[in-house]
C-alpha cells in the first residue's frame, strides 16, 4: 500500500526541492479543492502542523497506495480495525468494529461486529437526510469492497481481495461491461450483513493475514451516497467517520482538517510499552479523542524549507534533512544539547522499511538480460551511500524483508548486495556480448526521479555516477510524484529508485511486491514474474507463522535475488524530532491516523518559542 519516497529518511515527515508557491491569489483560488475556511482554528482552538513531503493523488480510498494520499486519507476515513498507537510489538485493535475478528468454519468464514452509533460526517450527498451524516453500517463495508474490485476504478488495492473472497473475482468480471453504480445491487457470494452491524467474509480458503488488511486505507468505509453525489469529483470530497472533517485542499500547499463533534467511539490507549508511563505518554488514558480542534498537513516537498519551518516553531515535528544533520546529532544517534536545550525530543526507531532501485522486467534489454542487471547491482557502493547520503542512518539490505519479521534471516548474503567494480564490469562485458553490441555501441536507459527535492538529486546521481562507471548512460528524467507513480504504475519507467513502508507486520507485504499476479497498476512495479516464486508465495500467504512458512520465505528470497529484478539498498532508521509542546507524540511506522492522539499544550509552547 505504501509507496513512499526514496530519500524519505522518516515517513513521519507528514507525520515515511523549493516549497512551490502559487505567486497569484486568484490561480490560488481557482486550485482550491474546499469546504471553505482559512488556516486558523475558529476562536482560537487547538491546531495541529504536521509537514507533508509530497502532495497527494486525491482522497479515493481505492487510490491509497502511497503513504501521503493514506495519510490524508486516515484522517477522514475508517477501516475496521487499527494499529495500537503505543503497544510494542504492534498489535490490531478494533476501530469502527466492536471486536477482533471471529473465524469460523475451519478459517473460511470471518465474523465482524460493528460499533452502534458511528455516524459519517455530515455532507450534502446525504440528501434523504437533508445533508445530515447517516449512521454507518456493515452495507457500506460491503460497498467499498465491492468499489476496490470495480474494474472500471483501476484500484491500486486490487491485490488485497483478488482470489481471497468468493464471488468477487466474478463480480469484477462483470463490472468490465457495466454501466453506472447497478451492478452493485448484484450479490457477492462472500460478502453478506447478516445484520446492519454484523458483516460476514467467506474466505476462498484461509487468509491469516486478512486482519491486517482490514487495517488499511483500501478496507474504509465509503458511503455510496458521495460516490454517487459528487461522480467524477468523488476523490476531491472525502466523506467518512473518521477524528476529523476535510476543510480545503490547496494543492502544494496545505491540507486542512477540523475536529469531527461527533466523533465519539475511540478514546486515548490505556495500554503502551513499559516506559510509556514514566514518558507521560499515558496521561491521556481514556480520555476521548480527537483532542485538537484543527489539523494542518503543510505539503513541504523541499527539506530545507521543512527544517527551517520547524526550527521557526511553526511546524510540531520533522524529520532530519541530510545537510542538517550534523547540527543535530552528535555521537552515537545522541540529540545534541543545543536541541535539546530548546525542548526539542527525538524517536530513533528502525523502520518497517526497504529502500531499492528498481527495473521494469517487461523492457526487452532490462528484462531480458540477467548479467546487465547484476552488473548494475554490483556496481553501487552500498556502504558509502549509507554513510554519505543518509548520514548512517539505514543498514544495508540483502533481500526484502526488513529486521524483525518472521522470516528475516541476519545472517543471509546476498552475493549481488556488494559492491565490486570489477566484477561489475565482467558481467557488463558479458551482458554486452548477450545483446549482441558492437564496441562503439552505448547503452542508454532512463532513470525516474521522484521529486524535484535537492538531497534526492544527489541520491539519484550517485546511482547515475556508479551506472556510468560500467559505461551505461542514463537519462535524467525529473517528475513530481504524482507524474513519477503515473510513469511507473503505467508500466512507462525503466530504471527508477522505490521505498516502501510497511503496510502490515509480516514479510508477506514485503514479498507481495514481487508476486507475479501484482504487476502494475498493483504493488509488483518491476513487473517481476517467476513461476517458481509465485507458486511458493502462494502457499507462504495460506500458512501462519511458524518453521514451515520461514523455510518456504527463505526459498522465495533465494530466488529473486538471484533473479535480480531490483538493487537491494537499505532499511532506514527514523530519527524523528517533535516540540516539547507536542503531547502523546510517539513514532509508529503503521498508525496513519494517529494525530487524533495528539494535543498541543500551548502554555508551554508559548514559553519554548521564545528559546528557538
Amino acid at each position: 500500500m505504501k509507496r513512499i519516497n526514496f530519500m524519505n529518511m522518516n515517513s513521519r515527515d507528514h507525520c515515511r526541492l523549493a516549497v512551490i508557491f502559487i505567486p497569484c491569489c486568484l490561480v490560488l483560488a481557482l486550485m482550491l479543492v474546499s469546504c471553505g475556511g482559512s488556516n486558523d482554528a475558529a476562536d482560537g482552538g487547538m491546531v495541529l502542523n504536521a509537514p507533508l513531503i509530497m502532495d497527494i493523488k486525491g482522497f479515493d480510498p481505492a487510490q491509497s497506495s502511497d503513504l501521503y494520499t493514506h495519510t490524508a486519507i486516515s484522517q477522514v476515513y475508517e477501516s475496521p480495525y487499527q494499529y495500537s498507537y503505543l503497544e510494542r510489538p504492534y498489535q490490531v485493535e478494533p476501530l469502527t468494529a466492536a471486536a477482533m475478528p471471529e473465524f469460523t468454519s475451519g478459517g473460511l468464514l470471518c465474523r465482524i461486529r460493528l460499533k452502534s452509533g458511528i455516524r459519517f460526517h455530515d455532507n450534502p450527498c446525504f440528501t434523504k437526510t437533508q445533508g445530515k451524516g447517516r449512521l454507518l453500517t456493515a452495507h457500506d463495508y460491503i460497498f467499498s469492497f465491492k468499489r476496490i474490485a470495480d474494474a472500471r476504478e483501476d484500484s491500486t488495492g486490487w491485490w488485497v481481495f483478488r482470489d481471497r473472497i468468493k464471488g468477487l473475482d466474478e463480480f469484477r468480471k462483470k463490472t468490465v461491461s457495466a454501466e453506472g453504480l447497478g451492478i452493485y445491487d448484484e450479490s457477492v457470494a462472500g460478502l453478506q450483513a447478516e445484520d446492519d452491524h454484523t458483516l460476514l467474509i467467506h474466505l476462498t480458503s484461509p487468509y491469516p493475514q486478512l486482519v491486517y488488511i482490514l487495517t488499511m486505507s483500501f478496507a474504509a468505509a465509503v458511503p455510496r451516497e458521495a460516490v454517487e453525489y459528487y461522480g467524477e469529483e468523488f476523490l476531491n470530497h472525502p466523506v467518512g467517520t473518521g477524528p476529523f472533517i476535510f476543510r480545503e485542499w490547496i494543492p502544494n500547499s496545505r491540507i486542512v482538517y477540523d475536529r469531527n463533534p461527533d466523533y465519539h467511539h475511540d478514546v486515548y490507549p490505556s495500554r503502551g510499552e513499559e516506559n510509556d508511563r514514566e514518558l507521560q505518554l499515558l496521561a491521556d488514558a481514556g480520555k476521548a479523542v480527537p483532542f485538537a480542534d484543527r489539523l494542518v498537513l503543510r505539503i513541504m516537498k523541499e527539506r530545507s524549507a521543512m527544517w527551517l519551518e520547524f526550527m521557526a516553531g511553526n511546524l510540531d515535528h520533522s524529520t532530519i534533512p541530510k545537510d542538517n544533520y550534523p547540527d543535530v546529532i552528535e555521537g552515537a544517534g545522541r540529540l545534541k544539547a543545543s536541541m535539546s536545550e530548546k525542548g526539542i525530543g527525538i524517536w530513533i526507531v528502525p523502520s518497517l522499511d526497504l529502500t531499492y532501485v528498481a527495473f521494469n522486467m517487461k523492457d526487452p534489454i532490462l528484462g531480458g538480460c540477467l548479467a546487465l542487471r547484476q552488473a548494475l547491482s554490483l556496481s553501487i557502493d552500498m556502504d558509502e551511500l549509507i554513510r554519505n547520503i543518509y548520514n548512517g542512518r539505514a543498514i544495508r539490505a540483502h533481500g526484502p524483508i526488513p529486521p524483525n519479521l518472521s522470516g528475516y534471516d541476519p545472517s543471509f548474503v546476498n552475493p549481488m548486495a556488494r559492491y565490486d567494480l570489477e566484477e561489475a564490469r565482467e558481467k557488463m562485458a558479458q551482458a554486452r556480448r548477450e545483446l549482441g553490441l558492437k564496441p562503439e555501441d552505448v547503452l542508454e536507459f532512463t532513470f525516474d526521479a521522484q521529486s524535484n527535492d535537492v538531497t534526492a538529486r544527489q541520491l539519484d546521481e550517485f546511482f547515475i555516477h556508479a551506472f556510468s562507471e560500467i559505461g551505461v548512460r542514463i537519462r535524467y528524467n525529473a517528475n513530481d510524484w504524482t507524474q513519477y507513480l503515473d510513469r511507473i504504475k503505467n508500466q512507462k519507467g525503466q530504471i527508477w529508485g522505490a521505498a516502501w513502508l510497511g503496510d502490515y507486520p509480516d514479510a508477506e507485504n514485503f514479498l507481495q511486491l514481487l508476486y507475479g499476479p501484482n504487476e502494475a497498476p498493483g504493488s509488483n512495479d518491476a513487473n517481476y514474474r517467476n513461476g517458481d516464486f509465485d507458486r511458493l508465495y502462494t502457499q507462504m500467504s495460506l500458512i501462519p507463522e511458524g518453521p514451515e512458512r520461514d523455510a518456504l520465505i527463505t526459498r522465495m528470497v533465494q530466488i529473486a535475488v538471484t533473479d535480480c529484478p531490483w538493487i537491494f539498498c537499505s532499511h532506514r532508521i527514523i530519527y524523528s524530532l517533535h516540540h516539547g509542546w507536542l503531547v502523546n507524540f510517539k513514532y509508529n511506522d503503521l498508525s496513519m491516523n494517529f494525530y487524533k492522539y495528539l494535543r498541543i499544550d500551548e502554555e508551554k509552547k508559548r514559553e519554548l518559542k521564545k528559546q528557538l
